[in-house]
């Protein structure tokens, strides 16, 4: 495939997708933006781009039907989000889309009026895990699926050297940024654009979250730093989600049915393996294999990126399906009612406190169709 990109901001996350770029055949880079000149200067010289120092020109440059990806800090997304549209360009986010669910709504609803596409990161839910997942519930692997445990822990963060952490063209970890923004927002889209794809939309959320870490990075108070969430799909099982950056390291996902269960242990692995353990009795013992079957899609599926720091994931891959529907002139796979639903059920679980309760959605969207080659 073809197809021009934009990159707006070049912090941290800007590196893992040029990583990715490079595996992917046919997308190229027209230009660089970022506020801080050195910063800007630095990763281009480092990935052979071209910088473009001014905003304004940044976006009239930017190519007709090509896509911006707006890779700045979370507190700038709405902003540049709705200076991309107004320009007339196509929008990826890197997450989350917008820090408040009103903020959403109006670039949900500016990009219906301009006919523009927008997106929210993460596109994990097309990698093969994800996708093979997919598969083995439509397919009736562990028969009906009755609840669905999925962890994004990520250890004692505060504890760790992320004052050391530097991207490959040196950019540092924007820890202030992930302590104040907090680790649901951060990361819960991992698992939940997951859920959403196969189930729809979530109905209710009933979550409660909290920062039990304080004082991360001498900052003082911060968003919360552990979440745990019940959902309550309008087509799917009940499903437990749990976010922290305290708990041991854990992103395993396990979906229990009535045949068996389907695990995977890594959510950042777009090649992690899923298998399914049958339940059986065995002298009056309930038990589930001890040996469970890895499932396989037919290969090939997508490009893979090896792994760097704690991801192999291809980040390109939400935005060359983007270019790829605009090419093909169908709907995008990650469409903005999906962006939409996914920061509603997002902020629901991270705002949720100790009295939050239940909450009903008030946004919908649709399950998703399957990668072609995961049919």
């Amino acid at each position: 495939m073809t197809g021009q990109l934009s990159i707006l901001g070049c912090g941290f996350v800007a590196d893992l997708y040029m990583r990715s770029l490079a595996a992917m055949p046919g997308l190229a880079v027209a230009q660089v933006h970022d506020h801080d000149p050195d910063r800007l200067a630095r990763f281009c010289a480092h990935w052979g781009l071209r910088a473009e120092p001014a905003l304004d020109r940044f976006l009239a440059q930017a190519p007709a039907g090509g896509v911006v990806l707006n890779l700045t800090n979370p507190g700038a997304h709405y902003a540049l989000n709705r200076a991309v549209l107004e320009a007339g360009h196509h929008i990826y986010c890197e997450k989350p889309l917008a820090l408040t669910l009103a903020e959403a709504e109006d670039l949900h609803q500016l990009a219906a009026a301009r006919g523009l596409l927008l997106a929210s990161a993460p596109c994990s839910v097309l990698g093969e895990t994800a996708q093979t997942l997919g598969h083995a519930l439509r397919h009736g692997i562990a028969g009906t699926p009755r609840a669905i445990y999925a962890e994004l822990d990520d250890g004692f963060v505060p504890q760790a050297a992320y004052d050391r952490w530097h991207s490959e063209s040196g950019a540092p970890w924007p820890w202030e940024d992930e302590f104040r923004v907090g680790c649901t927002l951060e990361h819960a889209g991992y698992y939940l654009t997951w859920l959403i794809s196969w189930f729809g939309s979530v109905r209710t959320v009933v979550a409660a979250s909290a920062e039990v870490l304080p004082d991360k990075g001498g900052l003082g108070p911060t968003a919360p730093d552990l979440s745990v969430a019940v959902l309550f799909f309008d087509h799917g099982p009940v499903t437990r989600l749990t976010c922290s950056i305290a708990a041991p390291h854990d992103h395993g996902i396990s979906i229990v049915g009535d045949a068996g269960v389907l695990r995977c242990k890594a959510a950042w692995d777009n090649a992690a393996p899923v298998r399914f353990a049958r339940r059986f009795t065995l002298r009056r013992r309930l038990m589930e294999h001890p040996l469970p079957r890895r499932l396989r899609l037919p290969q090939p599926t997508h490009p893979k990126v090896k792994r760097w720091g704690a991801a192999a994931m291809n980040f390109m891959l939400g935005p060359a399906e983007m270019l790829e529907a605009l090419r093909d002139n169908r709907p995008c796979r990650l469409s903005a009612d999906f962006a939409l639903h996914l920061t509603e059920v997002t902020l629901a679980i991270q705002n949720a406190g100790e009295t939050g309760g239940a909450q009903r959605m008030t946004t919908r969207c649709a399950p998703m169709e399957p990668m072609p080659w995961a049919m």
